[in-house]
């Protein structure tokens, strides 16, 4: 049962008002000046409570800092590649800003005047704060939100602020597409050339390439098994399953045959196709003027685009589509969660698709005859 007392302070009289919350456990709010304020709370409270839109004023005092740390232990579906970045955002971007602030505090103009600050930059700050890219600065928003959305759940506030804001858009990196005989000259000219060679026309990510073992070639078939996957993680490989936890197979062209069958020669099994120098996984090859790595010194010998070991698979996925093949079998080879991410990717390979609507259209407008119904007088 709630009720409402009255006390004496040094300023006057006050009043409490004692209720109980959800849980049935009690709770009391002070410092009203008038009865009637505290009448009209209680029955605010008695509304919240009927309605299931209870705020305890406790929960809502938590403080951002301490309910991160518990978001992101919880993160365990994320793999180590995905985790690092997501804790880095949390730990150099949410946790300075955010960490001591509670949650009833936080208001969507200051999310948004911190996404804007991100995006912009500060050069009055000291030290001046450069401008951050637009993944990062969605990254950092997202632990933010997804925080506040877990205080939403656990009714320590009402609604999620920090949702409905204006984000930074990304750009799209225009894809860089080799001929053949760039490939095979940037090949010729690299340490790894069967590598380079795979990587170009079949479409695997750097780390499936590289965890790729013996006993997942089926030289018959001309097949990869793709089912490890190795992510090097700051200065330590993953090795785990590929990415959406999905095996797939990939067929191998012919002529790769050969040189992948010299590169299993004296190996076991459980041997990786491509090792290191010191029979461990390949390490990231990194495209940096200051620290050049095998790739890039290939990449530069070669005179071919500035490229990235991952951009090869665009031109896999363009030798693929010249070769007729549709975008359902560039997804599975390419690793795609559906068929529409492919044509979101690639949607300037199958422009050629639509000359072809037109030129069908054409023909059958032709063949029926129809055509010069429309013509000039």
């Amino acid at each position: 049962m709630a009720t409402i007392e009255p006390y004496e302070t040094t300023a006057g009289k006050r009043y409490r008002v004692r209720y109980r919350k959800p849980d049935r456990t009690q709770t009391d709010k002070r410092g009203f000046k008038t009865k009637r304020d505290a009448e009209l709370f209680l029955a605010s409270v008695e509304v919240s409570k009927a309605r299931g839109e209870f705020i305890d004023a406790t929960a809502a005092k938590a403080l951002i800092g301490p309910l991160g740390a518990e978001w992101l232990a919880r993160q365990t579906h994320l793999k180590p590649s995905a985790y690092r970045p997501v804790e880095s955002a949390w730990r150099n971007h949410v946790l300075p800003r955010w960490g001591q602030v509670a949650v009833a505090d936080v208001r969507k103009t200051a999310v948004q005047q911190w996404v804007s600050e991100m995006t912009q930059g500060d050069a009055t700050a000291t030290p001046p704060r450069k401008p951050k890219g637009a993944t990062l600065v969605i990254r950092a928003y997202g632990v933010l939100a997804a925080v506040l959305d877990d205080a939403v759940s656990d009714r320590r506030t009402m609604s999620n602020p920090a949702r409905g804001i204006s984000l930074p858009r990304k750009v799209k990196k225009p894809h860089v597409y080799l001929s053949h005989e760039q490939v095979h000259t940037l090949a010729a000219a690299s340490k790894y050339p069967t590598l380079v060679l795979v990587l170009a026309y079949c479409g695997l990510r750097w780390g499936e390439a590289t965890g790729l073992r013996v006993k997942h070639l089926d030289m018959l078939r001309r097949r990869f098994l793709i089912e490890e996957n190795a992510v090097q993680v700051g200065s330590v490989i993953e090795v785990g399953t590929p990415k959406n936890h999905k095996k797939r197979t990939v067929p191998f062209p012919r002529f790769l045959g050969e040189q992948l069958a010299r590169q299993c020669e004296g190996k076991g099994r459980e041997d990786l196709v491509f090792p290191g120098e010191n029979g461990h996984h390949l390490r990231l090859a990194r495209v940096h003027e200051d620290n050049m790595s095998w790739f890039a010194g290939a990449v530069k010998r070669s005179g071919v685009p500035r490229i990235t070991p991952h951009d090869l698979r665009h031109s896999a996925a363009s030798f693929a589509v010249s070769a007729g093949a549709n975008v359902k079998a560039v997804q599975k080879m390419l690793g795609h969660s559906s068929a529409a991410m492919t044509l979101d990717v690639y949607a300037d390979l199958f422009d050629g698709d639509l000359d072809a609507v037109s030129d069908a259209l054409d023909h059958a407008v032709s063949a029926a005859n129809v055509g010069k119904m429309w013509a000039s007088p």
